[in-house]
């Protein structure tokens, strides 16, 4: 399972950490949230060290659909509900320069990534949601962007009502990365470079990774959930969320815009160049009372109602971290922490978030005024908004935390089948179970490594998903994505009979 976006492009080659460094900036995280802020402090002539873990640009931003714009689904007439008309306008004005900012890097750095702009549509083919699109319709033309109601659209199917904003933007995501990586300057970047511990000495942070230490005044943390737990804790401030992508040969012309339904399950549309993406499926990470195996086929099945002759040709996930607001994290991590900096909580529209951050960032540790730094603060402290998905979150918690764990699993391991795995009871002990195709069994604590809530068994992608704060690992034990920083601890089971 792997994205177009991946799948067209070449993979980096950077070193990785093997010495200890001192530096001025140190970024963990090579998305493009890390990369965009590296961008933006390029001619400052601070030292720049940037941290992977894996490889750059492969993990979250690889597996997005790439939308460029300011519209996040239904969003502003909420935003001026619930925190007037003056954050709803910072919100929708910093995300529209950021279309822009993305647009000037691309001209002046000649990056060749397809960019290109086309109209950006949340549409319903409910009657209960055509008040809701209205709603969101006046709100934003009360904010200044002109959006239009439209009954009509590009789509090959007929819609209730839909909101159009018009001249958004797309474009190839790791071609812009790969553009982004040969525009940096005075920026060491290392890969296989995984964080594992951040100290505050003497005014400044400590970063440990491959055993050795970068040294650094200013830090940011860009690693899609944030790698540290105290004193932020935004684990208690926001859940993963995760969906699905096809990749699709249509047989057909491709239709113009971009797409997203209002009503749940919510489906996506985009055109690439010669392919349709159409997501959807969502399902909070770690969830195990649905059927994942059925993620991809549903997608499949819809667009094949559309399109009988339609070829898939690729199929990911990703997903990506929801703050309780609904407004992302950006700026100090903690206000007990000078010159430590977060990005976080993008809710699956990275692409102008990721430049809202980066310019945010980068304005502070120059020491210039950002007029969209209010909104975003991370260290904000207004009520929970959104207090049902607070109770879900705190439920999960305890269950994951300890009624799971004194529950009897309900399977034994020689139940478990080849190519399946879950929590078993093994000779008396609880542990997560994988037999491969060969019947080989892989054995782990079934306990996530960041917080210890139980974990879940994916049987689609086959890894352990955490239901509390969404870190995954493959089934052998090994981190696929954040907030934990350690691999889950194995068994040899001939070792423990």
């Amino acid at each position: 399972m792997i994205s177009y976006w991946v799948d067209s492009t070449e993979t980096t080659n950077f070193p990785n950490l093997n010495s200890n460094l001192t530096t001025d900036v140190c970024i963990i995280g090579g998305g493009i949230t890390g990369l965009a802020t590296a961008y933006m402090l390029k001619d400052s002539g601070l030292n720049i060290t940037l941290l992977e873990a894996a490889r750059i640009g492969m993990g979250v931003s690889a597996n997005t659909t790439a939308k460029i714009t300011s519209q996040h689904g239904l969003i502003y007439d909420y935003l001026i509900k619930s925190f007037g008309h003056e954050s709803a306008k910072k919100y929708l004005d910093s995300n529209q320069e950021a279309i822009k900012a993305i647009e000037n890097i691309i001209k002046t750095e000649n990056i060749d990534c397809g960019f290109e702009h086309q109209d950006n549509y949340v549409y319903t083919c409910s009657s209960n949601y055509i008040q809701k699109i209205k709603d969101e319709t006046s709100a934003v033309n009360h904010l200044g962007l002109r959006a239009k109601l439209v009954t009509e659209t590009p789509l090959p199917f007929n819609i209730k009502a839909a909101i159009c904003f018009p001249n958004q933007a797309k474009f190839h995501i790791r071609k812009y990365i790969l553009g982004l990586l040969s525009a940096l300057k005075n920026t060491r970047i290392f890969e296989d470079s995984k964080v594992i511990n951040i100290k505050l000495d003497n005014g400044r942070y400590k970063v440990s990774a491959n055993n050795h230490i970068v040294d650094c005044k200013h830090l940011v943390i860009a690693t899609h959930y944030p790698i540290k737990n105290f004193p932020g804790m935004y684990f208690l401030k926001m859940y993963q969320d995760k969906s699905y992508v096809i990749g699709v040969d249509i047989k057909k012309t491709l239709f113009d815009g971009m797409y997203i339904s209002a009503e749940t399950p919510v489906t996506s549309f985009r055109p690439t160049e010669n392919l349709l993406l159409v997501g959807g499926s969502g399902h909070k990470t770690g969830k195990n009372n649905i059927d994942l195996d059925k993620s991809y086929v549903n997608l499949e099945n819809y667009i094949k109602k559309i399109y009988p002759d339609a070829e898939v040709k690729y199929r990911w996930s990703t997903e990506d971290c929801v703050t309780l607001d609904k407004i992302p994290y950006i700026g100090k991590f903690s206000k007990l922490y000078n010159n430590m900096y977060v990005a976080t909580g993008y809710k699956k529209w990275g692409m102008t978030t990721s430049h809202v951050a980066a310019k945010i960032i980068a304005d502070d540790i120059l020491g210039k005024e950002n007029p969209y730094s209010s909104i975003y603060s991370a260290t904000r402290l207004h009520p929970i908004k959104n207090c049902k998905e607070f109770g879900n979150m705190l439920n999960q918690s305890i269950y994951s935390l300890a009624i799971n764990k004194i529950k009897k699993p309900k399977l034994d391991y020689t139940e478990i089948q080849n190519n399946c795995g879950g929590i078993v009871n093994y000779n008396g002990k609880k542990i997560g179970i994988y037999k491969d195709s060969n019947g080989k069994m892989y054995a782990v604590k079934p306990y996530c490594s960041h917080l210890g809530c139980e974990l879940s068994w994916n049987n689609l992608e086959k890894t352990w998903d955490c239901p509390c704060h969404g870190s995954r690992f493959d089934y052998t034990g090994k981190i696929i994505t954040e907030p934990t920083t350690r691999n889950l601890e194995t068994f040899d089971l001939e070792s423990h009979p």
